[in-house]
């Protein structure tokens, strides 16, 4: 599955108890259709991501970047200490690809950096 999103906070290394570092970094993905009535209905939906192949990404996934992933999605139920039914959608991220106009930029030594994107996204 393909999806394109910006990243809604910095990205976070975190390490199993194995050993194995994965970065994880949530992605609100935007949509828009129209109604019966004709009026355009704006739709977000945030997924969880986590990413297992390099923790060197985590230094460009920052809030604010545009992004396709490429992966699988999985999605996740429980109930909150209220009581309520609480449910998340997992991506589990195989490629990254920042896209053009995200603020990134290459350094001298090859590393591609991500700057944070000046913008009123709600996230």
């Amino acid at each position: 599955m393909n999806i394109i999103g910006r990243v809604t906070k910095d990205a976070q290394v975190q390490t199993t108890a194995g050993g194995k570092e994965v970065v994880n970094f949530s992605v609100a993905v935007n949509d828009s259709y129209k109604n019966k009535q004709g009026e355009r209905v704006e739709q977000t939906e945030f997924f969880d991501c986590a990413y297992w192949l390099t923790p060197k990404v985590a230094k460009m996934l920052v809030k604010g970047l545009l992004v396709e992933l490429i992966g699988r999605v999985s999605a996740s139920g429980w109930i909150d200490r209220d009581g309520n039914p609480r449910a998340t959608l997992n991506f589990h991220v195989s490629s990254i690809k920042p896209l053009f106009g995200s603020g990134i930029r290459a350094e001298e030594n090859d590393e591609v950096v991500a700057e944070a994107v000046e913008d009123d996204l709600p996230f």
